[in-house]
């Protein structure tokens, strides 16, 4: 089975080995050159249409602690819901931190199963996102089923 999904916005290609996913690239058909479990790419098209609210992938996460932090974080927000970063980063102890959230936001390689499009800024702006806002937006509408 292929690791690249085709979708009306673009190619979402799933990257990872037997053990796990490690990057999801949206945008771009990136070959892999381990073997993805074809249920991770099943969950993924259920996700896509609507069908699917929590993941079973196995994900393998390269990052600092705390950027391993917040994606773990990032986890814990509901299907369907929103939060923002200063909200994100009180959770983490300290609300000073949204900058340092946002940066680490921006370095997920697993967005989707990471589900950082769920952050959105304070005045309920999308604020940014890997790939372009177009996957942001097109994410929060499935989840909200408008999608």
């Amino acid at each position: 089975m292929d690791n690249v999904i085709k979708t009306k916005l673009g190619h979402i290609s799933v990257i990872g080995d037997i053990l796990g996913v490690t990057n999801i690239v949206l945008g771009e058909k990136i070959p892999n050159e381990g073997k993805i479990n074809p249920i991770w790419i099943e969950e993924i098209k259920e996700y896509l249409s609507g069908r699917r609210k929590k993941f079973d992938i196995p994900i393998i996460l390269n990052g600092s602690s705390f950027e391993r932090s917040v994606w773990e974080k990032i986890r814990e927000i509901p299907y369907g819901k929103t939060v923002s970063y200063k909200e994100l980063a009180e959770s983490l102890g300290n609300k000073n931190l949204a900058r340092a959230v946002g940066n680490a936001l921006s370095r997920n390689p697993i967005p989707i199963i990471i589900p950082c499009h769920r952050v959105i800024k304070s005045d309920g702006s999308s604020g940014g996102y890997t790939g372009g806002l177009k996957w942001k937006k097109n994410f929060l509408k499935i989840e909200q089923g408008k999608g």
